[in-house]
């Protein structure tokens, strides 16, 4: 079977990277379609893959500004020709899955949402927080025809997988169509306790997109007054640091090593963003460190929280009353996010490193790989 694999962008390895990761190597004969292919910025797995890309690969200035290319990205994926391929498997999170398969392909996408910028996230890019006048006065002009395009080339696609029942809504939502859910991989074997004695800092994880809210995170331990250290870059980067306080530290992106040691020996992870899955809160679990996290997105299916943090009259499920594996605010306010640490601070011992490691072992790279392998190929036997 001759296997296609298409991918937005190869930019960094984030979470939609690590998925694609187990899809090169499940197919490793596949050929890899993306956008823009910045070399050196993925892992081997993907970096050895056969890949084409698309004419956006010779654009000036492409590799630091490839999202203000937004409005040209359907026409860029519409020009693959993937004809000769029986399977094409899309990641998509903006225009990958909008790819034109051939009349006989059979074509999955495992969707970790639909184009974010013009959906559910249009505000927190393109609101007065989020860009420039002149790319919102933009927006609003493309918008329309943006969201004609990504319901259209939605109906392209033979099966949806979605990578959190949060997505899967968002999906029925947006295409009206149904998806199976499979959740994405979380590296455990990588991310386990190092025998690390646990320090006096919160820590955080993120691209500096402006969805994540760390901007809430900063005012939060501004007032705190406790040490947070921040993993990551991107475009807000300037903006947080001049708002923020001494107790608050900028560390830039460092390697899977120093991550997992910050990790390691953090007191709770920080999660302030509403996401449509969310690894980064998986591995800190995955090292037995606990999470404190806004209650909406992912992170209700990926976090246990302790049953005094549950929302009031939310009628809690019995597996989420034992073994709890963070906290959660239910407000995205500085307050309410200073209301939970300091929560976290009276229950801290509570928190059980061993069984909050189990719990984050239920998304291991391997259940992935098993559970997405079997999908695809029931799935193909169906159309044999």
């Amino acid at each position: 079977m001759k296997i296609a694999i298409v991918h937005d962008w190869l930019t960094g390895m984030r979470g939609g990277e690590k998925c694609l990761e187990v899809f090169c190597r499940l197919y490793p004969e596949a050929d890899l379609f993306t956008l823009l292919h910045i070399p050196g910025t993925v892992s081997p797995a993907i970096e050895g893959m056969r890949i084409k890309t698309s004419f956006l690969q010779t654009l000036p200035g492409v590799g630091q500004n490839y999202r203000y290319y937004l409005p040209v990205m359907p026409l860029a994926i519409g020009q693959f020709d993937l004809s000769p391929y029986q399977l094409v498997l899309s990641s998509s999170h903006c225009v990958a899955k909008g790819v034109t398969a051939g009349k006989d392909s059979l074509h999955i996408c495992y969707c970790y949402t639909p184009m974010r910028y013009i959906w559910d996230q249009y505000d927190a890019y393109f609101g007065p927080a989020g860009s420039g006048a002149l790319a919102a006065a933009a927006m609003r002009v493309l918008r329309p025809r943006l969201k004609a395009w990504d319901i259209r080339s939605s109906r392209g696609v033979d099966h949806f997988v979605a990578i959190s029942r949060h997505v899967q809504k968002r999906i029925q939502a947006c295409y009206r169509r149904d998806a199976a859910v499979v959740y994405p991989p979380v590296d455990t074997k990588f991310y386990s306790p190092t025998g690390e004695t646990p320090e006096n800092f919160f820590l955080m994880v993120s691209a500096f997109a402006p969805y994540k809210r760390l901007d809430l995170a900063v005012e939060a331990f501004k007032k705190l007054g406790y040490p947070l250290k921040i993993i990551g870059s991107g475009q807000q980067l300037q903006r947080l640091q001049g708002a923020a306080a001494p107790n608050i530290e900028f560390l830039g992106w460092r390697s899977d090593e120093e991550i997992r040691s910050h990790y390691a020996r953090c007191r709770a992870f920080i999660f302030p963003g509403e996401e449509d899955f969310g690894i980064t809160p998986l591995e800190a679990q995955g090292m037995g460190r606990p999470v404190i996290a806004f209650s909406r997105g992912g992170a209700l299916e990926t976090i246990i929280p302790e049953k005094h943090s549950w929302k009031p009259g939310w009628d809690i499920p019995e597996d989420k009353t034992e073994h709890p594996t963070g906290v959660f605010f239910h407000e995205q306010t500085p307050e309410a996010l200073v209301s939970a640490v300091r929560f976290f601070e009276s229950i801290e011992n509570r928190f059980d490193p061993g069984q909050i490691r189990t719990h984050a072992c239920r998304f291991d790279v391997e259940m992935f790989s098993h559970r997405i392998q079997a999908y695809i190929e029931n799935k193909i036997s169906l159309r044999c």
